[in-house]
């Protein structure tokens, strides 16, 4: 048996497994903090995070960024250690002083842009980006997404409002103290940050899954392996109002089979019922191995 299978059978990782984790930590870190200093804050985008109050505070009170987020980011490491356990481990702690030491050595950088509008979405993009490789690490940067794990536990609110309340606060405090237009860029921001996270997590890959019901499954079936060359599974259902036996047909295909795919089921069975919905991302044979 070879040493990465007895280490995937014990659990263990490897130590290119551990440095190159260490490695998505430090990069993803890194993009966050450039976009940071060369789109955000120059153009006064506070698009929410510990980042965001940094703008603000730079901005009212001409306080250093990385000093700000330092003293967040530290204190709100400690906190979620004693209120949450030790999950975080070193690699988040790592995040957590590596952002804002880049923050402060790229603190003379010109800006990239002096339009607010690219600023917030190059920027969000960057962040994003920069978070997204920083997950893959399998750790986090702090901040703001740890004190919402803390209102998380002793509130009882879901996680995703806790996040959408210490965002939404630092925005219209953004919108308060630059204007209402501001706000706006910093919302922008933030809905490109989001969506760039869930694009570097799931990839650019789009599959569809396809749940199909006819009364001629078994040629549905055959025609999908032979035709298709894809995987069928046959799920036991049964009608809501008949109460019989109908059994539904569950097949995953790339975006560009399922043309295909459609055109064989209503070729062999006029009547099919097929719903389909995009599957985001899909691990196994035929498809991406993670």
């Amino acid at each position: 048996m070879g040493r990465k299978n007895r280490a995937a059978l014990t659990g263990k990782k490897s130590p290119l497994a551990w440095v190159m984790e260490y490695a998505f930590v430090l990069l993803g870190s890194a993009i966050v903090a450039i976009s940071f200093n060369v789109f955000l804050l120059p153009n006064r985008v506070a698009s929410g995070g510990v980042s965001g109050i940094s703008t603000i505070l730079d901005a009212v009170v001409s306080w250093e960024p990385a000093y700000v987020q330092w003293a967040f980011n530290i204190p709100l490491f400690i906190a979620g250690v004693i209120l949450l356990g030790r999950q975080f481990g070193a690699k988040t702690l790592a995040g957590t002083i590596f952002l804002p030491f880049v923050v402060f050595l790229t603190n003379d950088w010109e800006a990239w842009t002096s339009d607010p509008l690219l600023a917030s979405l190059f920027g969000g993009i960057g962040v994003g980006l920069g978070l997204g490789i920083v997950f893959r690490g399998k750790a986090s940067t702090g901040g703001t997404d740890l004190a919402a794990q803390i209102i998380n536990k002793y509130t009882g609110l879901s996680l995703g409002t806790c996040v959408a309340l210490i965002d939404g606060l630092i925005v219209l405090s953004a919108a308060i103290v630059f204007n209402i237009e501001q706000g706006l860029y910093a919302l922008i921001g933030l809905y490109v940050t989001s969506k760039t996270i869930d694009l570097v997590q799931v990839g650019f890959g789009r599959s569809k899954m396809a749940l199909i019901i006819t009364e001629k499954q078994d040629e549905v079936r055959e025609g999908i392996l032979n035709k298709i060359d894809r995987g069928v599974t046959k799920l036991s259902a049964y009608g809501g109002y008949t109460d019989h036996e109908r059994p539904v047909l569950l097949c995953v295909v790339d975006q560009t089979e399922f043309t295909k795919l459609k055109q064989l089921v209503k070729t062999i069975d006029p009547s099919a019922f097929i719903i389909v919905t995009d599957a985001a991302e899909v691990l196994g044979e035929g498809f991406k191995r993670d």
